[in-house]
């Protein structure tokens, strides 16, 4: 179970990407799967530009909280930027770059986060873009 500081962080994280217009938001769980995080925070962006732009305010908005990135993969205009807070890891692409890598079905056994409790339980999809 992850603990409430890391919930609130992924929260935080997952309310910028759907500032900057990401989409398809998935919160994942996997702490019991995996040595490396707790959490995983899943986005679509509609543009190479745009991968850009929601990573950097997920930056900005975890930086102004006091919450640096150990390692960052990805950068400016990118098709798949990733970002690893230690506790937990945000991974934003393109709709052809998530559906080419398929982690949503990589993590599949992973327990999913509540989204209302994260704030996406209304995500946009890519065709409310």
């Amino acid at each position: 179970m992850l603990d409430a500081d890391t919930f609130a962080r992924i929260g935080m994280a997952a309310q910028a990407a759907m500032d900057k217009k990401a989409f398809d938001l998935v919160g994942l769980e996997v702490g019991e799967l995996t040595s490396y995080a707790d959490g995983l925070l899943l986005c679509s962006a509609a543009s190479e530009r745009q991968v850009g732009a929601v990573a950097d305010e997920v930056l900005r908005r975890l930086k102004n909280a006091g919450v640096k990135p150990l390692h960052r993969e990805g950068a400016g205009r990118s098709d798949w930027v990733l970002m690893d807070f230690g506790d937990f890891v945000v991974h934003v692409f393109t709709e052809d770059r998530r559906a080419y890598y398929g982690l949503d079905n990589l993590w599949g056994d992973a327990p999913r986060l509540n989204e209302a409790a994260l704030g996406i339980d209304k995500p946009a999809t890519s065709t409310d873009r």
